[in-house]
C-alpha cells in the first residue's frame, strides 16, 4: 500500500462534520482527505483511499448516482469500506436505499463516541489493507500465469510442427502417421488449456481488447466445429449442424467468436454418451446471431444452472474431474459473448435430460464483400523459392522443425539462434520476412528487430514476431519495434503460411 492508499476520504458538505471528524481522526494519527465538493469525492477515491467517511445529508441523487458507479467499476479484488454518519439511523428512511445501493456500508449513529468513530475507521482501514494484499497476490499469480504459459508454449512450438512435418512426408508409414495425429490432437487440446488459463488472467484484468473484423457466421461455425471434431470423434458423437441460407456477415472478434461457440460446444460433446447426437443451430434475428448448442448429456439441476458460467465450476450434475478440463471454458464464453454486447443462457429439465445453451449477440450486420485473395495463397512451389525466410529461436528443435516444414514448402530459409547473429545473417541474405523469437539470449527480438530495420533494405522486411509470450504489453512492444504479425506459440500454421502467401505474392510483384 502507498500513503495515498492509507487514507481516510471524507465527505462531509455541510455544517462542521468533515473538520470534526477530521481532527478526530488525525488525533488517532490517521491521515485523511477531505473532498470540498461532491466532484471531488471520485477523484480521490480513484487516487487511493482506505475507506469512505460519508454524512448521511450528502446522499443527494447526484452524489449517490456518482458513487454507486464508481463502485460497480472497481476490480474484482475492491470492496471499498464506507462509513455513513447518520442523525436518524436506522429510522431514517433514507438509509435503507443507500444501504442497498452502497454494498459495503457501516452505519453510525449520533451522537456517536470518539472512540467508536476511531474504531470503524481503523476497522475499515485493516480490511482494506486485506484487500490491497489480495491485489498484490493477484498482480503475481497474473505474472505467474504469464510465465507459465510462455514455457508452456515454447516445448509445445515444435512438437506442433514436427506433428505437421510428419504428416506432410509422402514416404511416412500409416502407423506414424497414426501416432502423428494423436500427437496433434493432445497438443491441441493442451494449447486449448492454457490459452484459457491466460485468458482468465487477462480478462480478470480487463487486458482483453475485442479486434473486430467482419467474418462470416459459416466461417464461425467451421472453425468452432473443427476445433471439436476430434473429440466428437473419438465418442461416436453425430453433429446436426443447422444455419442460415447464404452469407450472413457478422462484426467481431472472430478468434473469441469461434472460442466462444467451441468452448459450448466441446461442453456438450463432453457431457453426451458415446454416440449422441449434438444439435448446433444458427439463426438470424433481425440484428442479432443466435448460436443454440443442445446435448442429450448429464444435464443440470436448476440451482446448478445459475452457477455453471462461474470460474472453475467443473461439469454437469456433479461430474467433474474424471472428465478433465479446468472449469473455465463456460466463464470465458459467457464474458466473452459480454463483451459483443450479447448474453449466454443455459436451459436444462434437470439431470440426465441434456442442456441447451443459447448465445446471443447484436452483431449481424449488412454483406460487405472484399476481394478475393485466394489464386494468390494457392501460388506454385516454384515461386515460393524466390522468397527467402530468416527464422530466429533459440530453441533449436524449435527452428529446426520450422525450417524443415518451411522448405517442403519450397522457401528458402536460414536459420539464427541469437539477435546479433540474426543482424549479421540478415545483412548477407536479405530476407523477405523474418520469423523473430522475443526471447533471445543476447538481446529481446523488438530490439534485434529494430536493428534489422534500419539496414539497407530493412524497411522492405516483413517481421512476424513468434513467442510464448501472448499479452497485450508484449503486442505493443512488436508493434513499436515495427514487427506487422504477431503470433503465439505453438504458431497456428495455417495462419503462418496465409502470412507467408501474403509475403509472397508481394515479392513477385516486385520482381
Amino acid at each position: 500500500m502507498n500513503d495515498l492508499e492509507q487514507r481516510i476520504v471524507i465527505f462531509a458538505p455541510v455544517g462542521k462534520d468533515a473538520r470534526l471528524i477530521r481532527q478526530v481522526l488525525e488525533g488517532a494519527n490517521l491521515d485523511c482527505h477531505v473532498c470540498p465538493e461532491l466532484g471531488d469525492v471520485v477523484v480521490g477515491l480513484a487516487q487511493g483511499a482506505a475507506a469512505l467517511f460519508v454524512i448521511e445529508e450528502a446522499f443527494n441523487a447526484e452524489f449517490l448516482h456518482e458513487l454507486t458507479e464508481y463502485l460497480a467499476a472497481q476490480p474484482a479484488w475492491s470492496d471499498l469500506p464506507v462509513l455513513v454518519l447518520s442523525r436518524e439511523g436506522l429510522d431514517s428512511p433514507g438509509i435503507q436505499k443507500i444501504f442497498e445501493a452502497v454494498g459495503n456500508a457501516t452505519l453510525l449513529e449520533r451522537p456517536v463516541r470518539r472512540a467508536t468513530l476511531v474504531s470503524a475507521a481503523l476497522s475499515a482501514r485493516r480490511a482494506r489493507r486485506r484487500q490491497y494484499e489480495m491485489r498484490e497476490v493477484d498482480r503475481r499469480k497474473d505474472e505467474f500465469l504469464a510465465i507459465l504459459g510462455h514455457e508452456l508454449r515454447n516445448p509445445l512450438a515444435p512438437i506442433r510442427t514436427a506433428v505437421d512435418v510428419l504428416n506432410t512426408m509422402q514416404d511416412s508409414s500409416p502407423k506414424v502417421r497414426e501416432i502423428a495425429l494423436v500427437v496433434e490432437r493432445q497438443v491441441k487440446h493442451l494449447t486449448r488449456l492454457v490459452d484459457d488459463l491466460l485468458d482468465v488472467a487477462r480478462i480478470t484484468n480487463d487486458k482483453v481488447a475485442l479486434k473486430r473484423e467482419w467474418v462470416t457466421v459459416d466461417t464461425v461455425l467451421q472453425h468452432a466445429v473443427e476445433i471439436c471434431r476430434p473429440q466428437m470423434t473419438a465418442g461416436g458423437h453425430a453433429l446436426d449442424l443447422r444455419q442460415p441460407a447464404g452469407s450472413v456477415l457478422l462484426s467481431g472478434d472472430r478468434a473469441r467468436l469461434v472460442q466462444s461457440l467451441a468452448n459450448v460446444l466441446g461442453n456438450a460433446v463432453k457431457f453426451s454418451p458415446k454416440g449422441a447426437t449434438i444439435h448446433l443451430r444458427a439463426e438470424v434475428q433481425d440484428k442479432d446471431i443466435v448460436f443454440t448448442v443442445r446435448d442429450h448429456g448429464a444435464g443440470l439441476e436448476p440451482e446448478a444452472c445459475s452457477r455453471i458460467f462461474d470460474l472453475f465450476v467443473q461439469g454437469q450434475a456433479g461430474r467433474s474431474h474424471a472428465l478433465g478440463g479446468l472449469g473455465i471454458g463456460l466463464s470465458l464464453a459467457q464474458r466473452f459473448t459480454s463483451m459483443h454486447g450479447g448474453t449466454v443462457q443455459v436451459r436444462s429439465e434437470g439431470r440426465g435430460k441434456g442442456c441447451e445453451f443459447v448465445l446471443r449477440m447484436p452483431i449481424v450486420v449488412a454483406e460487405r464483400r472484399s476481394r478475393d485473395r485466394a489464386a494468390a495463397n494457392r501460388a506454385s512451389p516454384r515461386l515460393a523459392e524466390q522468397v527467402r525466410i530468416m527464422v530466429v529461436d533459440d530453441n533449436v528443435d524449435g527452428a529446426d522443425m520450422l525450417q524443415v516444414m518451411l522448405e517442403m514448402d519450397g522457401y528458402l530459409v536460414s536459420k539464427a539462434n541469437t539477435g546479433q547473429g540474426a543482424i549479421a545473417l540478415s545483412q548477407s541474405i536479405h530476407p523477405h520476412a523474418v520469423l523473430m523469437d522475443i526471447g533471445l539470449p543476447d538481446m529481446q527480438g523488438y530490439e534485434a528487430a529494430r536493428r534489422i530495420r534500419e539496414l539497407p533494405g530493412g524497411e522492405d522486411i516483413v517481421f512476424i514476431a513468434m513467442t510464448g509470450w501472448g499479452h497485450e504489453e508484449a503486442r505493443r512492444h512488436a508493434a513499436g519495434a515495427g514487427m506487422q504479425h504477431y503470433l503465439v506459440k505453438p504458431v497456428d500454421l495455417t495462419v503462418l503460411r496465409q502470412y507467408l502467401a501474403q509475403i509472397r505474392e508481394r515479392a513477385l510483384l516486385r520482381a
